[in-house]
């Protein structure tokens, strides 16, 4: 009967996002009923449990999620994110077009959903293929492929703060965001190695140039989509004749500088690792005062918002103060399927942990012998099925969640391996 009740949750998880298109929200949640309701959970205990455990993920996470969400929207509405790629494409260089874009989407997407990045990049990657005479074809794979790697595995992205959040890694997102970094190379060079096998392809009828789309953000209908880029979006497919990058500086007007563009990200990511430094059990920065303010603004809650602050004098113009107003009301909208998504699947995971399905599949799978190979495979089969990164990072590290001493995953370094397999398995087939 275990199994049998856990396959029907699974298939109605899969089912009703992936056919009927529901809400992940709304599917997570029920599902989270229908758990706790096949294994005889007392009915006055579900409600508690579900609401507790939507709570929990939400307290450790929901303020770190928003304000990513927030600063990456002030960075693609700027024109910071352009900068961010024009002052890579100055470091390396042309002489690699295709690795190029790839290591601009992968800087890029690290604040900014991937598949926003790809429109507000699409020019850029247009000028530079007719400029350097490369196939747009290659340059949209090298550049979708970047985007992607970070997307999956590096926060502040949502997908991966709540994976690190289910899996007891909230308040350790620096080492997350090193794993992340580190992993995320070979998936970048993967994909531009693929780049460069269609490096003399031309697109085949008018307009096909810019197709190759990239994915990542949950909407509302809790697919995935673009987010909130409706400035952008018009100008997804720019002209290429503009070699010299006018028309991006007359889209966002006065353009930040590198520093400034690069600021509201870099500091809050080197904040959260000099934290996480700082917790080492040989006390590197002491224990004395340098040591309790490192541990406070590596907290990821006070790095967010000093990089929340510092995005937000990307912000210019007269009309500043309303800008700045009804960018954080977008962000909020932009955050809050994320949110839902996220506090539905720590519900879904309290219910798991109250009921026999835990114990039992950490015993079936502990003698399978898969470790850290059952994540992954889970969260490709998620992805797969219903199309949505984020949905997979968060409905697989709750499934798991439970299990980890059993599949040998209990340590830290465990865990945050766990998160690592989970974001390749959610970077599967579509």
């Amino acid at each position: 009967m275990t199994i049998i009740g856990l396959a029907i949750v699974i298939a109605f998880i899969v089912f009703s996002t992936a056919k009927l298109k529901w809400h992940p929200f709304l599917v997570l949640v029920l599902a989270a009923f229908l758990t706790a309701f096949f294994y005889g959970m007392p009915l006055p205990k579900i409600a508690d449990t579900v609401g507790t455990g939507f709570g929990s993920i939400l307290g450790s996470i929901g303020l770190v999620i928003v304000f990513g969400t927030i600063i990456g929207l002030v960075m693609e509405r700027t024109g910071a994110a352009v900068v961010m790629a024009e002052s890579v494409i100055k470091v390396l260089g042309e002489r690699f077009p295709t690795l190029t874009m790839s290591v601009i989407g992968a800087i890029v997407s690290i604040p900014v959903f991937c598949d926003s990045g790809y429109v507000i990049l699409n020019s850029l990657k247009e000028t530079l293929a007719k400029r350097l005479k490369v196939s747009s074809i290659a340059m949209s794979v090298a550049l979708a492929t970047g985007l992607y790697a970070t997307h999956n595995f590096v926060p502040p992205t949502p997908g991966p703060i709540a994976a690190a959040g289910n899996l007891g890694l909230a308040d350790n997102l620096g080492l997350v965001i090193v794993m992340g970094l580190v992993v995320s190379v070979p998936a970048c060079l993967a994909g531009w190695l693929w780049a460069n096998r269609f490096v003399h392809e031309q697109p085949q009828g008018e307009g096909a140039a810019g197709q190759v789309g990239t994915a990542g953000s949950v909407n509302a209908a809790g697919k995935e989509a673009s987010s909130p880029a409706d400035a952008v979006a018009a100008t997804r497919y720019a002209d290429a004749d503009d070699t010299d990058g006018a028309a991006d500086r007359t889209r966002y007007g006065q353009m930040p500088s590198p520093l400034m563009a690069f600021m509201p990200i870099v500091l809050p990511i080197a904040l959260i690792c000099i934290g996480s430094v700082a917790a080492f059990p040989s006390r590197p920065l002491g224990s004395g005062l340098l040591f309790t303010v490192a541990a406070f603004l590596g907290k990821p809650l006070c790095a967010l918002l000093i990089g929340f602050l510092f995005s937000l004098l990307l912000i210019r113009g007269e009309d500043r103060t309303e800008r700045i107003s009804a960018l954080i009301t977008q962000g909020l909208v932009l955050a809050a399927p994320i949110l839902l998504i996220t506090g539905a699947g720590g519900a879904f995971g309290a219910v798991i942990k109250e009921t026999p399905v835990g114990s039992y599949l950490g015993h079936t799978l502990s003698s399978l012998g898969l470790g850290v190979f059952m994540p992954f495979v889970v969260a490709a089969a998620l992805k797969t099925a219903q199309g949505s990164s984020t949905v997979s990072l968060v409905t697989t590290s709750t499934l798991v969640a439970p299990l980890m001493a059993s599949i040998g995953l209990d340590s830290e370094m465990g865990r945050l391996l766990c998160v690592m397999a989970i974001g390749a398995g959610a970077m599967t087939v579509s």
